[in-house]
């Protein structure tokens, strides 16, 4: 695997979008559920699990979307005539 290509792949064609949306959605349920009572409460929210409930979710999706568009190009490549 090429980290640089894998890189690139990260950052083109609304990865990072994508991979933020879902970072949102799935982070902020992550977050009710794991920190809810603290946050109905008004007890103290621990910021390292808040930050981290978010990062999590944004690099699976990124991890995801790179390994599918790596996975193509390597069909790509063996599937085209020599």
């Amino acid at each position: 695997m090429s980290w640089k290509l894998a890189f690139a792949y990260s950052i083109a064609d609304g990865v990072p979008r994508r991979s933020l949306w879902v970072a949102l959605v799935v982070g902020t349920i992550l977050n009710l559920i794991n920190q809810g009572d603290a946050l109905v409460g008004g007890r103290h929210l621990d910021f390292t699990k808040l930050a981290l409930t978010y990062l999590v979710p944004y690099a699976v999706s990124t991890y995801g979307a790179v390994s599918f568009r790596l996975h193509a190009a390597r069909n790509g490549r063996s599937q085209s005539p020599t």
